[in-house]
């Protein structure tokens, strides 16, 4: 196998020195190193593969709108839209097998988006002091990767040296595993939570004996979202969205709360689906204190120490359906409302402590009301909790259903 190339980011009016050195742990590890250089100040303190100027030409509106502003947040802007356009011609051409860069605030700003853009699947890693904080805005749905260097990228030193050539090894790996091909079958979108994911591994096991893949995604919201993209990109043959419980916490003001655009790959792309109403018992809050006042008489349950979840209640429930139904109801593709009357959630089981049979049937009753039938699209309830193999079976039969003619063929 030749050696993968990594193109290693930089401000190289500030960060020449450490990123010089990534180049060098790149070389060790056995990646073929080109250093890119997207300064906005001063001249680069070493000589870069590829200077900001040809970074900057690949600007839809060329290179002016990067070097013509004053002020910088503007001219970040434009540098990370050339950045994106650069990389994305790179790896088009097949040049690029893998991209690391490293940032402050601001270089992490420019930096990361260029490399979240890439595709999925494009080793993408980012050595940022901000990787021990709030890193959603810069990882979004993407596969990129943040490492903190502990101490701030400047200079090196007995912290900073082993994030670098960790961070360079770590590129490398990833860019000669990305290169060895996969054979890639027919796959199926599927959201899961802990309490559902008894449910969610049936499924998976049976889509596996059938040559299918079922792909799981965390409804924390940016599961929801992650789902909603490649669904809307055809990544998916048929979506299996069994655990809507991002809804709940987007109308009551959850940690987890469905981006915008949930339900979007049912309402405006048609993609066939299975829906159902997974842990919309439960809105997540975080610790105990900081759950809001209107909510603290509730019943509560603490998950981790970090999350503590609440029971949804009959009057919340039917808000979720109505929300739920006006998305729902505008697609016009095959789509299954499967409600579960045995529970839906592990904690919504006989005997545990979210049962609430009166609360689920408000959920459900809502929904039968709200979803307008239509020749591809109905509701239907089961006698299974959603964990239950029975609940799973029929999901798999709605599936087939919703494929059409050849179902799993």
């Amino acid at each position: 196998m030749n050696a993968p190339r990594v193109y290693a980011i930089a401000t190289l009016d500030s960060k020449g020195l450490e990123l010089a050195y990534l180049g060098r742990a790149l070389k060790e590890a056995g990646a073929e190193a080109v250093l890119v250089d997207v300064s906005l100040k001063g001249p680069p303190r070493i000589v870069p593969d590829v200077n900001r100027e040809q970074v900057a030409a690949h600007h839809p509106d060329g290179h002016v709108p990067v070097f013509s502003e004053r002020d910088r947040e503007p001219v970040m802007r434009a540098m990370g839209e050339a950045l994106s356009h650069y990389l994305a011609a790179e790896w088009s051409a097949g040049r690029l097998q893998g991209a690391v860069g490293l940032g402050g605030s601001e270089g992490t700003a420019l930096i990361a988006p260029a490399l979240r853009a890439l595709p999925r699947g494009v080793p993408k890693v980012m050595v940022s002091t901000l990787a021990s904080g709030d890193i959603r805005a810069y990882v979004d749905t993407s596969d990129l990767c943040m490492l903190f260097p502990v101490a701030d990228i400047a200079g090196l030193n007995f912290l900073t040296r082993p994030a670098l050539r960790n961070a360079a090894f770590a590129a490398a790996g990833l860019a000669r595993g990305a290169a060895v091909a996969v054979p890639v079958a027919p796959a199926v979108g599927l959201t899961m939570f802990g309490v559902t994911t008894a449910c969610v591994d049936q499924i998976r096991t049976a889509l596996e004996a059938k040559g299918w893949e079922g792909v799981a995604f965390h409804a924390v919201g940016t599961g929801g979202a992650a789902l909603e993209e490649l669904a809307a990109q055809g990544a998916f043959r048929a979506l299996m969205d069994l655990t809507t419980t991002e809804v709940a916490d987007e109308l009551l003001g959850g940690i987890f709360p469905a981006a915008p655009g949930r339900f979007d790959a049912i309402a405006a792309h048609d993609v066939p689906a299975v829906v159902s109403v997974g842990a919309l018992d439960m809105a997540n809050f975080g610790p105990r204190p900081s759950i809001p006042a209107r909510f603290r008489h509730r019943q509560l349950y603490a998950h981790t120490p970090l999350v503590t979840l609440m029971r949804t209640n009959a009057e919340e429930n039917e808000a979720f359906a109505r929300h739920m139904a006006a998305r729902l109801n505008l697609g016009s593709g095959p789509c299954v409302i499967l409600l579960p009357e045995g529970g839906i959630s592990a904690l919504d089981a006989p005997g545990q402590p979210f049962r609430d049979p009166e609360a689920d049937e408000a959920l459900f009753r809502t929904l039968e009301k709200e979803i307008r039938p239509t020749a591809l699209r109905n509701v239907r309830r089961v006698p299974f909790h959603i964990n239950d193999p029975g609940f799973a079976r029929a999901a798999l039969a709605s599936l087939e259903e919703v494929l059409g003619p050849g179902g799993f063929s």
